[in-house]
This record gives C-alpha cells, structure tokens and sequence, in this order.
C-alpha cells in the first residue's frame, strides 16, 4: 500500500524535534511583550527592527521562546487571532502561584487552577486572544 505510514519499504524516518517555539502576530508588540513580561514572568531576549521601526519582540521563558510581531495591516488589522489555537505550557513551578500571580497583574483566567489528567492546570488568553494552558504534575 504506498499510502500505509506503517510500510517500511518506502518509510522515512520520523522527525525527531528538539524544540519548537510560536510565532503570534499581535495588534501592539510592545503592550503584548509587556503583558507577557509583567502578567506570566516572560523575559525580553530581543528587539527587531526593519528600517528603524520595531516589528518583533522574542520572549523566553526557561527553555520556551515566543516571537509576538507586529500587526502590519496586510491581511486586515482586526482578522481574529488566536482562534482555534492554544500553547500548551509546561513547568516544574506552582500552578496555583503562577496564576494568582497573573490575577494580580490583571489576567482574567479562563479557568482556575485544578487537578485533570494527572496535572495541575489554568487557562488564560493573552491581550489578543490567544489562549495559553499552564500544567505542572500533580504533588500527591
């Protein structure tokens, strides 16, 4: 069966990835760097400019990295961002910290934190919508 992902004959080996990060076009770069500075603990790795103007802020987080780009108009300045997507993040910190953290910088959670699958988890959106999911195991 050409088609059959289980053949050997013709199989490639599968991608063994070592990292991924996100790339999110947002209405105001610098609000949003902030939001994820001051609202979740993000830190500044980097500003990048074209031509003098900023167009991109990279974002890291321990091992994580989040690029948020500048809105430029070109497929509409109010198309709906962050449906249909969310960032899964994981971490060894307290859940509960980290979202009475967010709380308290301004975020309103789309979830509080509970125990599902095994994880301790919360749910928030960024500035523009994009929805982000926070777990870390459960201590029992």
């Amino acid at each position: 069966m050409p088609n059959d992902p289980t053949s050997s004959a013709t199989a490639t080996p599968p991608l063994i990835a070592q990292d991924l990060g996100a790339s999110l076009t947002v209405a105001d770069v610098r609000r949003s760097a902030a939001w994820y500075r001051d609202v979740l603990g993000f830190t500044l790795d980097r500003e990048h400019e074209r031509d003098g103007k900023l167009i991109a802020i990279s974002l890291r987080a321990g091992a994580i990295r989040i690029l948020l780009t500048q809105e430029d108009g070109a497929k509409g300045v109010d198309r709906l961002k962050g449906a249909g997507f969310s960032l899964q993040i994981t971490t060894a910190q307290g859940i509960d910290a980290i979202a009475s953290n967010a709380k308290r910088a301004g975020a309103a959670l789309d979830s509080e934190p509970a125990d599902a699958w095994g994880v301790r988890v919360f749910r928030l959106r960024d500035p523009d919508g994009f929805r982000l999911v926070f777990s870390s195991p459960r201590n029992d």
